[in-house]
């Protein structure tokens, strides 16, 4: 196995599953182009509860970034050519909803300019 950052889309709806022992797991398959241009598929798992509320809130076409380990792979195809792909045991799953909420956690830690005791922004709540 080896330790890695896979960023891509989302092929497909992730799918949430019960394991032997009934505890939940989720998996979902990310399309990530490579150097080269051609599209690689990383089939992923996540078993922290963390990693698999992420996975679950996406849908078909979101973008991901994911960290944890990777196997490679190779599959044949209709053609009987020969392809490469990944399985991946994700760790941890960053989505824009992660960055806008880091942003906002950041722009509400910084000072108020002198003079005015409130953010600019609206709060939510």
């Amino acid at each position: 196995m080896i330790d890695g950052l896979i960023a891509g889309k989302l092929y497909g709806q992730p799918v949430e599953r019960t394991g032997k022992a009934g505890k939940p797991f989720a998996v979902a398959k990310v399309r990530a182009t490579a150097g080269d241009g051609e599209s690689l598929f990383v089939n992923v798992i996540a078993f922290d509860a963390g990693p698999c509320a992420a996975l679950l809130a996406l849908a078909d076409g979101d973008s991901v970034a994911l960290a944890g380990s990777i196997t490679p792979r190779v599959w044949t195809d209709k053609e009987g050519n020969s392809r490469p792909s990944l399985d991946m045991v994700a760790a941890q799953v960053l989505t824009a909803y992660h960055v806008q909420r880091k942003r906002r956690a950041i722009e509400a830690a910084k000072p108020a300019p002198h003079g005015q005791p409130f953010p600019p922004e609206p709060l939510d709540f």
